[in-house]
């Protein structure tokens, strides 16, 4: 979850009309209240992210599960994932060469 924090705090924060929310904490242990929450919101599994409208609604249903969701605007989900893009990028391979320098001052 650290890496969701760190992530929040270099984002531009902006209302949007539009919430991302994932869910980075188990379910198993939680109160039957949270788990129907989680599941009125469509969020079943760790790591699992939902887009949902920014409504009173929903606001209420993620005050409830706070403590096991991470809920984010639409600018920051999408510099998020293109920031995962960018480090599974391919990058160019990398070449070795193997050959010895020929030696410049050699004794005669």
């Amino acid at each position: 979850m650290s890496a969701y924090n760190a992530f929040k705090a270099c984002a531009p924060v902006a209302w949007s009309p539009n919430l991302y929310i994932t869910l980075v904490r188990g379910i198993p242990g939680t109160r039957r209240l949270h788990r129907r929450t989680l599941e009125a919101l469509r969020l079943g599994k760790c790591n699992r992210t939902v887009m949902r409208w920014n409504t009173p609604t929903v606001r209420g249903m993620l005050q409830q599960v706070k403590r096991l969701v991470v809920v984010e605007t639409e600018e920051m989900y999408k510099a998020r994932m293109e920031k995962i893009a960018n480090h599974k990028a391919l990058r160019p391979p990398l070449v070795i060469n193997h050959h010895a320098a020929p030696a410049a001052d050699s004794v005669q």
